[in-house]
C-alpha cells in the first residue's frame, strides 16, 4: 500500500544545497517524489543553532514504507551527510523531518506525526503552502494556507536563488 508523506529537509552547516539534493536523490531510490517546493533560505528557528542561515524545502511523497521505516531511512541519509545530533534545534549538516504520514496520527518514542512544530514554523509553512495549500493537518483540521496566515513566528523566511 502506497501512502503520501510529506517531508521537510534543512540544513545550515557545509555546501547547503548538496546536501538538500542528496537527501532529495536518495529519498527517490525508496519512495516516488509527487512534488517539490522551491528553497527558501531562513534564519535559525528555536534560537539554538549559530552556524548561519538554514536552507529548506518541503516535498511530497509516495512510499510504501512504514513511517518508522521511512524515519530510519531518513535518518541514515543525514548521518550519510555528516549529521550529529548534538544538541536539539542545532547546526546540522542535514535534517529531515517526517511532517506528515498520510492523515495518520502517531505519537510514540520514537515520533510524533503529525511533527508537533509544524504551525509554529514559517521555513515549513512557507514551501508547504507551495506545494500543498489546502492539505488539512489531520489534527486540526487547518489547512497549510490557514496554518501559515496563523503562524507567529519572527523568523524571517525568503526564497533562495542561486547567484551565478
Amino acid at each position: 500500500m502506497q501512502t503520501g508523506v510529506v517531508v521537510g529537509l534543512g540544513s545550515n552547516v557545509g555546501d547547503r544545497e548538496k546536501f538538500l539534493f542528496i537527501a532529495k536523490d536518495s529519498l527517490a531510490k525508496k519512495t516516488r517524489i509527487l512534488q517539490a517546493s522551491s528553497l527558501y533560505e531562513s534564519e535559525a528557528w528555536g534560537g539554538i543553532a549559530t552556524g548561519g542561515d538554514f536552507l529548506n524545502q518541503v516535498l511530497h511523497l509516495q512510499t510504501s514504507l512504514s513511517a518508522l521505516e521511512l524515519l530510519i531511512f531518513c535518518q541514515s541519509i543525514e548521518q550519510a551527510c555528516g549529521r550529529t545530533r548534538a544538541e536539539t534545534w542545532g547546526d546540522r549538516t542535514l535534517d529531515i523531518d517526517l511532517l506528515y504520514y498520510g492523515e495518520q496520527i502517531m505519537e510514540d518514542s520514537s515520533l510524533i506525526v503529525p511533527h508537533p512544530y509544524l504551525s509554529q514554523r514559517k521555513f515549513v509553512l512557507l514551501p508547504l503552502v507551495e506545494i500543498l495549500p489546502d492539505f488539512q493537518h489531520p489534527l486540526t483540521g487547518k489547512t497549510s494556507k490557514e496554518m501559515l496566515l496563523e503562524c507567529e513566528d519572527p523568523c524571517w523566511v525568503r526564497p533562495f536563488s542561486v547567484n551565478l
